[in-house]
């Protein structure tokens, strides 16, 4: 089971949650990220929970690039007590049996509960330092490190090329 995937379902919520004004664009999203059936059966109920779980996602993710590890870890895990994870195996589109996180009940659980256990295996195998915030100002933006070295400092090459230019113009004007 890759929970990294699941990780990555936490930062789509904290990049984009200030986006998620209405259904539409949650269920935009939601096929965006190959959730296709949980796109149609989401409600306001679960648009309303997931904009505050983006918010205390987001506390995990700040603390995270402060260094305050003991506060990421206690935020996880009471995260992991509201959102308790149920296993399921299960087996589809040909592939032998495999495990996933179950998705039944409401979408915004079955969302928290992925993105919680993700950052979880994320923080236990890799470490909370992989957990970041984009260095690039103004961005806020947050991001899973996975390279090898842990150099990550920026969310996308976008915003690494934009403070790629603007130090580089700020060498250029000191020189």
């Amino acid at each position: 089971m890759d929970l990294t995937s699941y990780a990555e379902l936490a930062v789509v919520l904290v990049n984009r949650g200030d986006r998620l004004t209405g259904l539409g664009e949650l269920r935009r999203l939601l096929e965006e990220h190959g959730r296709s059936a949980a796109a149609e059966r989401v409600t306001r109920r679960d648009l309303n929970a997931l904009l505050e779980l983006r918010e205390e996602l987001s506390e995990v993710f700040q603390a995270a690039a402060r260094g305050e590890e003991e506060d990421v870890v206690e935020r996880i895990n009471g995260l992991l007590v509201r959102h308790p994870v149920h296993p399921q195996i299960c087996r589809h589109d040909g592939q032998r049996w495999h495990m996933h996180l179950t998705e039944s009940g409401r979408v915004s659980d079955a969302l928290a509960v992925g993105s919680v256990m993700g950052l979880a295996t994320v923080i236990t195998t890799l470490g909370v330092d992989r957990l970041g915030v984009c260095q690039a100002a103004p961005c806020r933006n947050v991001y899973l490190d996975t390279s090898s070295n842990k150099s990550r400092r920026y969310c996308s090459e976008r915003c690494a090329s934009r403070a790629n230019v603007a130090a580089y113009r700020a060498r250029k004007r000191g020189a």
